[in-house]
């Protein structure tokens, strides 16, 4: 698999698909380079949240009928999840490519060209760089073993149970465009309960519950909206004033 072929392989599909829209370019390419940061796994987890806010996506329902789209498309296969500490599984499809290795396959220019790649939020400290024409990389596979991302192995270490004080909890909500009050009862709700979930279990990551927090807040917010009264077209004729003009004929 190269990466070069899947994206001029991708971009020739949208040019003769007219269904699709900017919109559903946008959140492939996300999904595209999130993929490509896993080392083009056959399958990966993705968070919504940050998948918005890079394919630049406002609306929660617009995300999800694109991507169910996307899906129904066959650009992709969409696992969705309702657990806050695992994202949504997707499965991308590749497109023109048929004579391509199979998915999974050991590709030495494959991994130089995601080596180059930094996904954001992650330091350059321990990434290797290519240097003449080699990938100096202590962890690269040897005789067909199976790549593993290192992406996802420094997300892992980058879990936090719980804050370091609740401002660390009011940057967070503030960075979510979520207000200083909001964080401040996150914070108290699970530092009165000792940082664990419901069923007792201690909190593998903080900010994980956090976003589910603010997704619950949002809903729970829009079913319960007041919904705005409109004015009575009903003219009441039966109400009349006390100034009365009894010299106006009848």
């Amino acid at each position: 698999m190269n990466y070069i072929k899947l994206l001029n392989a991708a971009f020739e599909t949208f040019y003769f698909d007219d269904r699709l829209n900017p919109t559903h370019i946008s959140l492939y390419m996300a999904l595209f380079q999130e993929w490509n940061s896993c080392r083009f796994m056959d399958e990966f987890y993705v968070n919504r949240r940050e998948l918005m806010r890079v394919a630049k996506i406002g609306s929660k329902s617009t995300y999800h009928r694109c991507i169910t789209e996307l899906h129904s498309w066959e650009y992709l296969s969409y696992f969705p999840s309702n657990n806050p500490y695992k994202g949504s599984k997707i499965k991308m499809s590749i497109l023109g490519t048929s004579d391509e290795p199979a998915t999974g396959q050991y590709n030495p220019i494959l991994e130089q060209l995601a080596e180059q790649y930094n996904p954001r939020g992650v330091s350059l400290e321990g990434h290797h760089h290519p240097k003449n024409g080699q990938v100096m990389n202590q962890n690269r596979p040897i005789g067909g073993q199976a790549l593993v991302s290192n992406t996802n192995n420094t997300k892992q270490e980058n879990f936090i149970k719980q804050p370091k004080d609740c401002l660390a909890v009011v940057d967070f909500f503030e960075e979510k465009n979520f207000d200083k009050a909001e964080a401040e009862k996150f914070y108290q709700y699970y530092a009165d309960r000792d940082w664990q979930t419901g069923d007792g279990e201690p909190i593998r990551d903080w900010r994980s519950v956090a976003i589910n927090w603010m997704d619950r807040t949002e809903l729970f917010e829009s079913e319960n909206k007041p919904k705005k009264k409109q004015p009575s077209q009903i003219k009441d004729n039966l109400r009349t004033t006390k100034t009365k003009d009894y010299g106006q004929p009848l």
